[in-house]
């Protein structure tokens, strides 16, 4: 995130322990804006930009790489000639999101049935998910599904929760496997693993657990709506849209927002305004006044008299 310098000086003043610059990973600038040095992922997902085009988001060029890529069973196909016999594909979907919990799912699938259609879950519709997911708790051998709540995830941050969900479905998963298929990370569980950058996008064991994760979660978002209707969590998923971010500057953020994320607490920053009007409304209140002015009286007949 690049900021301007007075924005900058503006969170270092309300929050001390932000840094004016971002930590190393900078270069050397304009007067007033800060230029990050692009990451090797970012300049992979660069080079999908088309002709004629000069800026794209990098989800929106992720999801260009990602429709790419064929979900096989190549990598299941290799833990099976290595011995494995049960194997379980598992993600976890919620990381990105400002409200609720991360939540991930562990899949065995079944050697001798093939779920058509299986892919990476954010490239599917709704109502596609919705058909695959019951497709895939019908025919697998078993799955499970595990989650983090907002208040730990504050706690140890989101890599760490995210880690611990993961493992969390696996080791409730029963049968237990013999054999671990991840998403890009290593975790803490007993039995081999096997991470694949874009899994949920190569392999079908990770892409039914995303489906299955992503179908659970977006349920639990719409049940939190009826709690929480001002924040339009069943259309956006509790994640960072423009909506949900102008909301949380209006109403603030509830107590299942994650508190450690940007757009979060920087909601939160921009809330003293509103304190300051409600102080100095009470201020003017009569009967302030007249409680402040006897308070003053009080204080003129006790003279202070200080030591010689």
């Amino acid at each position: 995130m690049c900021l301007e310098a007075g924005e900058a000086l503006r969170l270092r003043n309300l929050f001390p322990s932000f840094p004016l610059l971002p930590p190393h990973q900078t270069l050397l600038v304009s007067r007033s804006v800060a230029v990050r040095k692009p990451s090797k992922r970012a300049k992979k997902y660069l080079k999908l930009l088309k002709p004629g085009e000069e800026q794209r988001s990098m989800s929106t060029l992720k999801l260009r790489l990602l429709k790419k890529l064929r979900c096989t069973l190549k990598y299941e196909k290799l833990a099976w000639a290595d011995g494995a016999q049960l194997i379980a594909g598992v993600d976890e979907v919620g990381r990105g999101a400002l409200f609720g919990p991360v939540v991930a799912a562990a899949v065995i699938l079944k050697p001798d049935y093939r779920i058509r259609g299986l892919r990476d879950s954010k490239l599917l519709l709704p109502e596609v998910r919705e058909v695959l997911a019951e497709r895939i708790r019908e025919h697998c051998i078993g799955y499970s599904i595990a989650s983090v709540d907002a208040a730990r995830i504050d706690e140890i941050n989101i890599y760490w929760a995210s880690l611990e969900a993961l493992a969390s479905a696996v080791r409730n998963l029963q049968p237990v496997p013999d054999h671990v298929l991840v998403d890009a990370l290593k975790i803490d569980v007993e039995c081999k693993q096997t991470k694949i950058i874009h899994g949920d996008a190569l392999s079908c064991s990770i892409a039914a657990a995303s489906i299955i994760a992503k179908v659970e979660r977006d349920r639990w978002m719409r049940d939190f709506d009826a709690q929480y209707p001002v924040y339009g969590l069943a259309s956006n998923k509790g994640y960072s849209t423009p909506k949900h971010k102008a909301i949380l500057r209006e109403h603030g953020p509830s107590p299942l927002h994650r508190q450690s994320f940007a757009p979060v607490w920087m909601a939160q920053a921009e809330q003293p305004a509103d304190l300051f009007a409600e102080i100095q409304q009470e201020v003017e209140d009569p009967a302030v006044k007249e409680a402040a002015l006897e308070a003053a009286v009080l204080m003129d007949s006790f003279p202070l008299s200080l030591p010689s």
